[in-house]
């Protein structure tokens, strides 16, 4: 894998965990989005889907 590919990985693998978090922190203080539950479970989930597929592409990468 090209070092610019591997770097697009990782940027979306840390910013799938800063949504990730922000999701988190929404879902037990009520902010940054305004305490939306469903927001906050789908913000998880795709968060958690980008973090397997950053993870698989990097392991078949090698």
């Amino acid at each position: 894998m090209s070092p610019i590919a591997q770097n697009v990985v990782y940027t979306s693998l840390v910013i799938a965990g800063l949504v990730a978090l922000a999701a988190i922190a929404d879902f037990i203080f009520g902010a940054p989005f305004g305490g939306q539950t469903l927001f906050d479970v789908m913000a998880i989930l795709g968060a958690g889907l980008i973090g397997f597929l950053g993870f698989d592409c990097i392991k078949n990468a090698n």
